[in-house]
């Protein structure tokens, strides 16, 4: 890198960093909601709940619906 474009993007460097950062994060948080161990844990809580009688067959569905459509979003 020549030295202007050093002493040009240096002040930038922490701005750089943190937008990485965010995307990092961003990338993190999609992988835990959108996985396919989250989707999983999350199908089976549901399972768990209608078994408890806690949600009915119909909500089970239109639950289980959301989720993998969510997924594939």
């Amino acid at each position: 890198m020549e030295p202007l474009g050093l002493i040009v993007g240096l002040p930038l460097a922490p701005l750089r960093g943190l937008v990485r950062l965010a995307e990092l994060l961003q990338e993190q948080a999609e992988q835990e909601l959108r996985g396919p161990a989250a989707v999983r844990r999350r199908l089976e809580e549901l399972a768990e709940a209608r078994a408890a009688g806690e949600i009915s067959e119909e909500e089970e569905a239109e639950a289980a619906e959301r989720i993998l459509r969510e997924m594939i979003a």
